[in-house]
This record gives structure tokens, sequence and C-alpha cells, in this order.
């Protein structure tokens, strides 16, 4: 289960969004056995989880640049979702 982990930890954000995608088709398909189905729900899960562990990364890294009473920028703030 180790090695499945950092298989996961290394895709970058996009190539486990086409793999979940992928997953996500085969399933709707209706053509996977349940066993296949099992297994590809099992690591559909993974990947999600993957995807928005990623993105937390990145909103974490996002800054908004602060406008001065000039209009010129003056500074960088945290990104505030809410």
């Amino acid at each position: 289960m180790g090695q499945e982990q950092d298989a996961f930890a290394e895709l970058s954000f996009e190539d486990a969004l086409k793999r979940l995608e992928a997953i996500v088709s085969r399933l709707e398909s209706g053509e996977a056995s349940l066993d296949e189905s099992i297994g590809l729900y099992a690591e559909g899960d993974k990947l999600r989880a993957r995807c928005e562990a990623r993105l937390a990364e990145a909103q974490a890294r996002i800054e908004k640049i602060g406008l001065g009473q000039d209009g010129r920028p003056a500074g960088t703030q945290p990104f505030d979702a809410g």
C-alpha cells in the first residue's frame, strides 16, 4: 500500500484528474465487473483526495495584490476565499 500511496503523491493535479475522469467514464459505461468497479471506486476515491489536497496547496499559495490609494500595487495579502 505504501508504494501505491507514493504513486498517487507523485501525480500532478492534471494527471490525477485525467485518470479520475477515465475511471468515472468506465464506471458509467456499466461494462466493468463488480470486482473491477470496486477497485476503480477505491482508486477514484484516492485520486479525488489527491486532487483536493493539490487544490488546497494551490489555494494556500495564492496571494492577492493590494492596491494603494493611487491605484498602484502596494503589497500582497493572503488569499481569503470567504
